[in-house]
């Protein structure tokens, strides 16, 4: 029979993952709530177990494991990561000629969800009311495609793409044209479409369209044409425990029952035993829980303050500048908070 302390260590630091429920799920480990334990904010007790953890980092995605935070701190990382850091992105959309078959309105709002490489935090916000905009707060994107016939193509060819030229438009013709010195300031490497190949519209012969577009400055929370990321989630580490040893068959119909590489069965003086390998791959099916061999042999849990970050850029910037910003941001709203609270008590 478990004692009492730890009962309490489970309901503080475990989610228990149950047959026909998850237990444990609220935080809990307010001052005083537990008898014995000493709940109260500690600087210097949260500085020795707060960690972060890469696991992983490329041009596109980060994963790293945040340790030693509530879930609401988690969850407002989280938040920022999506609507409260800034990117650049299509705003005014100037259409000269558009005589295709996508609509106006539709046409512009395709072009304001092309993600745009170019870093927000060397530009301002626009003023509202400025139609016009200027080199420190706009970037300016052509859009100039007429389709022909080619006059190459063979007599029998149905296959557009040898029929026609220029019949489909891609973000690779979005074409950057400087304000003022930005020429003097950045490449065209470094001002462009993420993407060269997303297709905005297909055209026939004759079709054609001329379109100048302003980039500004904004928050996901404002559109999500604005949001840096693609996604960004977390989940908390899963736990495993063998309650007993599990042998033979059984041990291979355990192994089955969860995610590739996350159980392993070891050959042992002949006998076939089941062992957790790497429970950070499972994705808490519970499926052992079909089988009445297996559910009482096994406990599944998840470790309440290790949150297992993914972070997947849009491609703006790199995953890893992103969450620098975020933790940034962050920063700035506690301190407008701790400043408010002064104000307060000043008055």
């Amino acid at each position: 029979m478990a004692s009492f302390r730890e009962l309490s260590d489970e309901l503080r630091s475990r989610v228990v993952l149950g047959e026909f429920g998850v237990r444990n799920v609220h935080t809990t480990d307010f001052p005083g709530n537990y008898p014995g334990y000493d709940d109260t904010w500690n600087q210097e007790r949260f500085e020795q177990n707060f960690r972060v953890d890469i696991i992983h980092l490329d041009s596109d995605l980060l994963e790293f494991d945040m340790v030693g935070i509530d879930a609401a701190i988690a969850n407002a990382f989280r938040r920022i990561l999506l609507a409260e850091v800034p990117t650049m992105a299509v705003e005014k959309v100037f259409i000269y000629n558009n005589t295709s078959i996508v609509q106006d309105e539709v046409l512009a709002h395709r072009l304001g969800l092309i993600p745009i490489k170019a870093d927000a935090r060397l530009f301002e916000y626009r003023n509202s009311g400025d139609d016009e905009g200027t080199e420190i707060d706009t970037l300016q994107f052509q859009l100039k495609v007429k389709c022909t016939r080619n006059p190459k193509a063979t007599k029998d060819s149905v296959d557009p793409n040898e029929l026609y030229l220029n019949h489909k438009v891609y973000s690779k013709h979005m074409k950057w044209i400087p304000i003022g010195n930005q020429s003097d300031l950045f490449t065209e490497e470094s001002i462009r479409p993420v993407h060269d190949d997303i297709l905005i519209a297909l055209l026939r012969p004759g079709q054609e369209v001329d379109i100048v577009m302003h980039c500004v400055k904004g928050l996901g929370k404002d559109h999500a044409k604005f949001s840096p990321v693609a996604t960004a989630s977390y989940r908390l580490l899963p736990e495993i425990t063998l309650l007993q040893s599990i042998e033979g068959e059984l041990a291979e119909k355990l192994k089955k029952c969860f995610s590739p590489g996350v159980i392993e069965v070891e050959n042992i003086n002949g006998r076939k035993v089941a062992k957790v390998v790497n429970p950070r791959l499972d994705t808490c099916s519970r499926e052992i829980f079909r089988y009445e061999e297996l559910k009482s042999l096994v406990r599944l849990a998840r470790v309440r303050d290790h949150f297992i970050f993914s972070v997947e850029s849009a491609g703006s910037l790199p995953p890893d500048v992103l969450v620098s910003e975020a933790v940034k941001v962050l920063m700035t709203k506690c301190q407008k908070f701790l400043n408010e609270l002064d104000a307060s008590q000043i008055d």
